[in-house]
């Protein structure tokens, strides 16, 4: 028996299957969107982008879903200010949708945090508060304490951050998605570091860098060696996770990726 379409994509995108490629064809609306989140996972943004742009015209949850999705994707090189744009639609799309709005609101925060207006981001997560409680997605949780995480730390607040990282680990752990549960690990590792304990800073972030090479999650794996590069692995070597990062920059671009220079 075939499984279905729906839950073989799912499964990539928000499941156990991260590294599944090639991917089966969406049919679906939402098949195309968990065939571009499953894509960007692995740093195909051109793919990716190719499901979307069918999207963004259909309006409400879907349009918003869409949206968001690419504002995502362009934070993930560095493009927070043309995300912040993407965010903004998505919220006007996103109507009485409390999931749609929620992602919005949480990637404006992330948007604002990006640029250094700290003040906007934490207005845009309390805004976000009562959406995430109302849609009850264990993902939007999980997204917002690792936004609320990268605040802190912006701030100096390192307590904070770990406890926010923490959450964040707690409820991919209960969502049940590899990626999450490894992006989770990232956002802890930095926490770790803003607090001073770069021992565990770095035993989290050794340990995620091999979950990402087993899992295809290139973007993740990129943003690991950056980390490690920069405080050292305790099972590599400091050229050894510069070549990670290089290689990991390199495989973004030839699928699509274009990141920022400033």
């Amino acid at each position: 028996m075939s499984i279905p379409t729906d839950t073989v994509l799912a499964d990539a995108a928000f499941g156990s299957a991260p590294a599944l490629w090639p991917l089966p064809a969406a049919a679906t609306p939402r098949q195309r969107w968990l065939r571009a989140v499953a894509a960007g996972g692995q740093g195909r943004y051109a793919s990716a982008r190719a499901e979307l742009a069918t999207l963004y015209s259909r309006g409400g949850r879907e349009g918003s879903l869409a949206c968001s999705t690419q504002a995502s994707f362009l934070r993930q090189l560095g493009w927070h200010e043309t995300a912040r744009a993407w965010d903004g639609r998505a919220l006007a799309l996103a109507g009485p949708d409390p999931e749609a709005a929620a992602d919005a609101l949480i990637g404006l925060a992330a948007d604002a945090l990006g640029v250094g207006r700290f003040g906007a981001s934490a207005r845009a997560l309390d805004r976000a508060a009562d959406r995430v409680a109302d849609a009850d997605e264990v993902r939007l949780q999980v997204r917002e304490a690792w936004v609320a995480a990268e605040l802190a730390m912006a701030r100096g607040q390192g307590s904070a951050a770990i406890g926010h990282a923490e959450r964040a680990v707690d409820h991919a752990k209960a969502f049940g998605s590899a990626r999450h549960t490894v992006k989770s690990a990232v956002v802890l590792a930095a926490a770790r570091c803003s607090a001073g304990d770069l021992d565990t800073a770095r035993a989290v972030a050794d340990a995620a860098l091999d979950d990402t090479q087993r899992l295809g999650m290139v973007p993740l794996q990129w943003a690991l060696a950056c980390l490690l590069t920069d405080i050292g692995s305790a099972r590599h070597t400091t050229p050894a996770t510069a070549a990670i990062r290089d290689d990991c920059a390199d495989t973004v671009r030839r699928r699509g990726g274009v990141w920022s220079v400033r």
